[in-house]
C-alpha cells in the first residue's frame, strides 16, 4: 500500500486511510499503545510518531503485518514531490514546535524517513551512508566539580590581559555556543554580538580573523582537530598527544584535545590577550614568553591562583593544596564545555536510535544530504564531519589571518598549518549539530543567509564570483573596509583556483529551490533544544567579580 497526500484533504485521507489499514491489519493489538481516534487525530497534525512507534512495538513481538506496512508506510523510497521555496530560518532562533496540519507549501506524505528497515539497521546504515548514533560512549565521562569550576572561569574575565572579556563573550549559551556575528569584536570592547562595540582605554581597532566557531560536541572522544585550521590536533598513530602551535606540550598534565585548545585563545591579541603595553600577559605573548615562570601561561595561571574561591575550589577538587597552574585551567574549562556544549538530543539523533521518526520534509532532506547532494561526503560519521579539510571557495571578509609587513591580509587556512600548498585555502569541515542557531555561516562568517550558503556551498567557483555581501559586523567605530579582500581580484583568483582543484575531485551538483528547502528541513533537525536551553546556565557573580557577559 501506497498513501501519497498532495494537499490538507489528501492529509485527512491519508490519515483516515492509514488508520483503517491499522485496524484491519492487526485491529485491538494496536489499542495497547494508542487508540484509533488519538491516532487519527494525531495524523491529521502531521504527527506520524504515534504510528511508527506502535507499528515498531508490535514489529519487535513478531507481528508480520506490523512489519509489512512499517516497511510500505514509513520506509518505501519513493521520488520527492515538488515543494514550493520556503524562507531559510533566521540565525540563532529556536523552531517552534510544529502545530496544527502540516503547512500547505510542504511535500505532504507518509512519512517516509529514510529507505533502512527497523531490523538489521547497523548494516543498513552503512550500506546507505547513514552514521551510528552518538551514545554516552562517544563522550569522556566528566568530573562534575571541575566542570563547575570550569563554568565559573569560563564566564569570568580574569583569563584575559585587559580583564574585559571572557571565553562566553565569544561563545555565549544565549547565542548558541557563538557569538551571533561574522567576525567578532575580542579584548577592548564591551556588550554582545552585533551590539558589541569598541570601548575604554584599550579599544578594540580590528576585529578578530575568523568566524568564533560554535563549541557543539567539541568534547567528543572522536574530535581529532580543533580550530578552523587545525592547528590543535591529535595525531591518530599517537593518541593522548597533542600538536599545538606551541608544540606538543607534554610535560604539562591535560586530560584531552579540547583542553590543549582552551590554552590558546589566552594566547590572541586581538581575542584575550591584548597588545603589547596594555598588560603583562599582552608583552609576555609579544615577547614569546608562553612558556616558564614568567611565561604568558604561568602569569595567568597566578592571577586565579591568588583569587581565593579559585584556589579553595582547585585544592577541594584535587585532594591537597598547590598552586593552581594553567593545564588545571585548561582541563577545568573543557570539562564544563563538553557538559554545557554536549549536543545529542536532536531528532536526528532520535532517528538514529530508532526512538523517532523524522517529518516527510525532514526524510526526503535526509535522503538527499546522504544520496545526490553529496553533503554526506564530507558532513559523515556519528559527528557529521570527516574532520579533513576542504577548499569551499568562502568570500574572503575582514582583516585575514596571516600577517605580513602591513597587518594581516588574507586567510589560506590549512596551509598556513602544514605549509604544504596543496592545503591553501582549506578548512576544517564543520560539524552540524545545531547549525540553524550557529549562523552567520562559513570560516569568516561571509554568509548570513543559509540558502545562499548552500547554493554557494554546491558550486563554489560560480558562488564566488556571484557572492553579494551579507556579513553580520558589529560596529568598529571606524571606517574598516571588511570587503577589500573579495574586491582583490588577486585573492579572489586563487581562492577560486583552490576551490576549482577541490571541486574537480567531486561531482557538480545541481539542486532545485523545493530541494534546498527539503535540506533546510534535515537541518532542522539537527537542533537540541535540550542542549540549547542550556545546563549550567550564566551564573550570578565570578570569583574575581569582574562584569560578567550577559
Amino acid at each position: 500500500m501506497k498513501i501519497l497526500c498532495l494537499s490538507n484533504t489528501g492529509a485527512r485521507l491519508c490519515a483516515a486511510a492509514l488508520v483503517a489499514s491499522l485496524a484491519a491489519g492487526f485491529g485491538v493489538k494496536l489499542a495497547q499503545g494508542q487508540t484509533l481516534n488519538q491516532g487519527y487525530a494525531a495524523m491529521q497534525q502531521g504527527d506520524f510518531f504515534t504510528a511508527f512507534t506502535a507499528l515498531r512495538r508490535l514489529e519487535q513481538a513478531g507481528d508480520p503485518e506490523a512489519s509489512r506496512l512499517l516497511q510500505d508506510l514509513f520506509l518505501t523510497p519513493s521520488a520527492p514531490e515538488v515543494a514550493h521555496p520556503v524562507a531559510a530560518p533566521r540565525a540563532r532562533a529556536v523552531p517552534a514546535p510544529r502545530q496544527g496540519a502540516a503547512p500547505s507549501h510542504a511535500p505532504l506524505r507518509a512519512p517516509r524517513p529514510a529507505t533502512r528497515p527497523i531490523t538489521q539497521d547497523v548494516l543498513h546504515r552503512q550500506s546507505k551512508g547513514l552514521p551510528d548514533p552518538l551514545t554516552d560512549q562517544s563522550y569522556r565521562e566528566v568530573d562534575d566539580t571541575l566542570a563547575r569550576i570550569g563554568h565559573l572561569l569560563f564566564f569570568d574575565p580574569i583569563l584575559s590581559g585587559n580583564k574585559d572579556i571572557a571565553c562566553a563573550t565569544c561563545h555565549h549559551p544565549r547565542l548558541a555556543a557563538g557569538d551571533g556575528v561574522s567576525l567578532g569584536l575580542g579584548t577592548g570592547a564591551q556588550g554582545l554580538g552585533e551590539a558589541r562595540t569598541p570601548e575604554g582605554p584599550h579599544a578594540a581597532v580590528r576585529r578578530i580573523p575568523r568566524n568564533a566557531p560554535a563549541l557543539w560536541n567539541l568534547g567528543a572522544r572522536d574530535v581529532r582537530t580543533l580550530f578552523h585550521d587545525g592547528r590543535v590536533e591529535m595525531p591518530p598513530d599517537t593518541p593522548g598527544r597533542f600538536l599545538t602551535p606551541q608544540g606538543p606540550l607534554d610535560y604539562m598534565a591535560l586530560d584531552s584535545l579540547l583542553a590543549a585548545q582552551a590554552m590558546f585563545p589566552v594566547l590572541s591579541p586581538e581575542e584575550m590577550a591584548g597588545r603589547p603595553g596594555d598588560n603583562p600577559i599582552a608583552d609576555a605573548v609579544a615577547a614569546e614568553r608562553i612558556h616558564g615562570d614568567d611565561g604568558a601561561w604561568a602569569l595567568l595561571a597566578a592571577r586565579v591562583d591568588g583569587l581565593s574561591a579559585y584556589r579553595a575550589a582547585f585544592a577541594a577538587w584535587r585532594g591537597h593544596s598547590a598552586p593552581v597552574t594553567m593545564d588545571e585551567i585548561a582541563n577545568a574549562l573543557a570539562a564544563f564545555i563538553e557538559v554545557e556544549f554536549r549536543a545529542d538530543k536532536t531528532p536526528f539523533d532520535q532517528y538514529l536510535r530508532e526512538v523517532a521518526a523524522l517529518s516527510a520534509q525532514a526524510g526526503e532532506g535526509m535522503r538527499l544530504f546522504y544520496g545526490r547532494a553529496n553533503c554526506a561526503s564530507c558532513h559523515s560519521g556519528p559527528l557529521l564531519s570527516d574532520q579533513k579539510f576542504h577548499a569551499m571557495g568562502q568570500p574572503p571578509i575582514g582583516p585575514g589571518k596571516e600577517r605580513d609587513a602591513d597587518g594581516y591580509t588574507r586567510d589560506i587556512g590549512r596551509a598556513a598549518v602544514t605549509l604544504d600548498p596543496a592545503d591553501a585555502y582549506a578548512f576544517r569541515t564543520p560539524m552540524l549539530r545545531n547549525v540553524l542557531q550557529t549562523g552567520p555561516w562559513g570560516h569568516a562568517g561571509a554568509f548570513a543567509d543559509l540558502r545562499a550558503f548552500l547554493r554557494h556551498h554546491l558550486d563554489p567557483v560560480a558562488g564566488l564570483a556571484a557572492y553579494q555581501p551579507q556579513a553580520v559586523l558589529p560596529d568598529l567605530g571606524q571606517d574598516a573596509d571588511d570587503y577589500a579582500a573579495t574586491r582583490d581580484a588577486h585573492q579572489r583568483e586563487l581562492i577560486t583556483s583552490a576551490a576549482a582543484r577541490a571541486m574537480a575531485q567531486r561531482p557538480l551538483v545541481i539542486l532545485q529551490d523545493d530541494e534546498i528547502s527539503l535540506l533546510i528541513s534535515f537541518l532542522e533537525t539537527l537542533d537540541d533544544p535540550v542542549a540549547l536551553q542550556g545546563r549550567f546556565g550564566v551564573p550570578d557573580a565570578v570569583p574575581s567579580g569582574l562584569d560578567i557577559p550577559d
